[in-house]
């Protein structure tokens, strides 16, 4: 059986590599995404402080430290009982939305961006967001970067740093705005705005005016029916602070809806002995593979996921440019709402969509009264016992859950982040689009490899967030080459 190795893979958070094996006849028998490494941060976590969690699991990346920092945040709401003021909320979901619009903006330009704007089979060395910057012209990239500046400085006015943010508290946060920090913030909100339709602009113009581009997102290769994750607020509108996770099946319909602290009652974690990742799926369906449709319980948790799992945007710039994305992509609205869009690679799109969403919510909250509230912190005399805490981080759904003993001490720690969520479907088009793509007879190039390549891309994997399971022993395998790049041995253990 021939072997063919994508090691490393480009453009993600962590570490991964894809092996596809290809039967006798050339076509491909099956294709694993694997994760080579454990980070653990379940496991280390245990016997610290409770309240040192949203400064600990915030250093689990740099991509996206601002998601665990508010999990964690939230976690600790729970874990001591106490209930954060109206401002607090307000304060803590602005900074988020500043968050947002940072994460969103280096996804699509600088990895997801170029396999578009670029083409997938276009050099590896221009296939980056320098080529991106080239293709689309300077002025674009000086905007890029300027919306990568104001908002940090935002994180870092409201969360202490402007990486590995300090500010959460237990039902507070450390610190008020003023009124001249607060015109700040909106004046950067209305750029944000104005940056959001810009890029969404550069999405049509680059996108979908190229047929060959709208033909890859239209075509089977990248489609999976599967159920979908995401955080909704009262009117089923997408919230990425706060509010039910609403899960919906592949026809659209409602399957469940329920309290983060409830997540174990409808999500269930599986571990495989090839990987270090785990795969959850719906307990109420049950694990029936690597397969997608109604009776699998695979799920996803990602920007189109959560439209899909929505009735709409909290925003009216966003309510439009979702109504826009799914009647382009022939949605028809049942019952008032929008049957749900399976196209993968249309998870770029709806991942502007949220920043615009988030941009005009960042806006509404720095236009807010109560937002400069100097009341943020409150007194905490509960005895800590247990508490789930999860936000919408860009990558998916994030929970956090956490046991103690009587003195706050961590006995127990459990994460469910956003591309843990995901591992199921990300396998599934990895091995969809080898499947697709290979055949008995094709050559093989560096661009079809690409191609595979975005299976995982859209779903901007962050892989150090991820590494929880050890299945029994610590599998490793070292590939010893030459300077030419030659293998010349290959050690392994537990394999």
């Amino acid at each position: 059986m021939e072997r063919i190795t994508i090691d490393p893979i480009t453009r993600l958070e962590g570490h991964g590599k894809i092996e596809i094996f290809l039967d006798d006849e050339g076509n491909v028998a099956n294709a694993y995404l694997q994760i080579p490494e454990l980070r653990g941060f379940e496991q280390f976590c245990v016997g610290r402080p409770a309240e040192e969690m949203p400064r600990i699991t915030n250093r689990i990346c740099g991509v996206c430290p601002e998601a665990h920092h508010m999990a964690a945040t939230k976690a600790l709401d729970a874990l001591f009982d106490v209930e954060p003021s109206s401002a607090v909320k307000k304060l803590r979901e602005m900074f988020y939305m500043a968050f947002y619009c940072t994460d969103h903006t280096v996804h699509f330009y600088a990895l997801g961006g170029p396999d578009f704007v670029l083409g997938p089979d276009s050099p590896p060395e221009e296939r980056n967001i320098l080529g991106v910057i080239h293709k689309v012209g300077v002025d674009i990239g000086k905007q890029v970067i300027a919306c990568r500046q104001r908002n940090h400085h935002v994180i870092k006015m409201l969360g202490g740093r402007g990486i590995h943010p300090v500010a959460g508290l237990p039902g507070g946060w450390s610190r008020a705005i003023n009124e001249e920090e607060r015109q700040e913030i909106e004046g950067y909100a209305r750029e944000n705005v104005d940056f959001a339709l810009f890029s969404l602009q550069l999405f049509a113009d680059v996108v979908l005016a190229n047929q060959a581009y709208v033909d890859l997102i239209l075509s089977d290769v990248f489609t999976h029916k599967t159920y979908y994750m995401g955080t909704v607020d009262e009117n089923n509108q997408v919230n990425f602070y706060d509010g039910m996770i609403r899960v919906t099946d592949p026809e659209g319909g409602e399957f469940a809806k329920y309290q983060a602290k409830d997540y174990a009652q409808h999500v269930a974690e599986r571990v495989e002995p090839w990987t270090y990742l785990k795969f959850p799926y719906l307990k109420e369906v049950g694990w029936k593979g690597f397969v997608d449709g109604k009776d699998s319980g695979v799920y996803t948790a990602t920007p189109q996921s959560r439209l899909n799992a929505s009735d709409g945007m909290a925003t009216p710039k966003a309510q439009e440019h979702f109504e826009q994305m799914y009647e382009t992509l022939g949605s028809k609205k049942i019952n008032g709402r929008y049957t749900p869009v399976h196209y993968r690679l249309a998870t770029h799109w709806a991942r502007l969509v949220e920043l615009l969403y988030a941009a005009e919510r960042m806006l509404e909250l720095a236009q807010d009264p109560e937002i400069t509230d100097p009341n943020v912190r409150i007194a905490v005399t509960n005895t800590p016992t247990e508490g789930i805490g999860s936000v919408e981080a860009p990558r998916g759904t994030l929970t956090h859950h956490y046991q103690t003993d009587e003195n706050g001490i961590l006995t127990k720690v459990n994460l469910i982040v956003g591309t843990t969520n995901n591992y199921a479907p990300i396998a599934m088009s990895v091995k969809k689009a080898a499947q697709s793509l290979i055949t008995k007879g094709t050559v093989v190039s560096e661009g079809l490899l690409n191609t595979i390549e975005m299976g995982f891309r859209n779903y901007d994997p962050c892989m150090s967030c991820a590494t929880h399971s050890l299945p029994g022993q610590m599998p490793l395998e070292v590939t010893i080459r030459d300077v030419e790049g030659n293998e010349i041995d290959r050690l392994s253990q537990f394999i």
